[in-house]
């Protein structure tokens, strides 16, 4: 990992009356951008593990979308592409033709609220607004399992996930 990303442990949390440590796993910090320059400068395309580096040396187990929106922020990325299991925002979780293909970073707020924006999607796209906040144009949210799925989403006019976007 060349401590590309620094982390630090997360804290153990009192859960009720149990308090809870998750053990290795840890939050970004920073990202060592000058490291990913020089890989991008030689044409270089990195593969980053989500492993972060605490001050110790500690290797810390990272929310890989998490330290994804980080690592696109800190190279001032044009686009932030998280691949999943689902096909995108879904309006119906149980009905795939309900893809919600576009939405604004305005929107999140009450698309969570109305709890469209459910479970596991919520820090997703938290980590896209959060990208975009820094500089990221676009973030999509595509089925990893499809065939072809980068391709269809970057090539064609409406793509097949969810693009978020200011």
């Amino acid at each position: 990992d060349s401590r590309l990303i620094y982390a630090h442990k997360k804290e153990a949390r009192k859960i009720g009356d149990e308090v809870v440590d998750l053990g290795l796993v840890g939050e970004v910090d920073e990202i060592g951008s000058d490291l990913l320059e020089m890989f991008l400068n030689h044409d270089i395309i990195p593969v980053i593990s989500p492993i972060g580096t605490a001050a110790d040396g500690t290797s810390l187990n990272l929310n890989a979308d998490t330290a994804a929106g980080e690592v696109a922020s800190a190279v001032g990325a044009e686009k932030l592409i998280i691949l999943t299991d689902v096909p995108g925002v879904l309006r119906d979780p149980s009905d795939p033709t309900t893809l919600i293909q576009k939405i604004r970073v305005s929107e999140v707020p009450d698309l969570i609220k109305e709890g469209i924006i459910t479970g596991g999607m919520i820090p997703k796209i938290q980590n896209c607004v959060k990208a975009i906040e820094n500089g990221v144009k676009a973030c999509h949210i595509i089925d990893g399992r499809k065939e072809h799925a980068m391709l269809y989403e970057l090539f064609t006019t409406n793509g097949i996930g969810t693009m978020i976007f200011e």
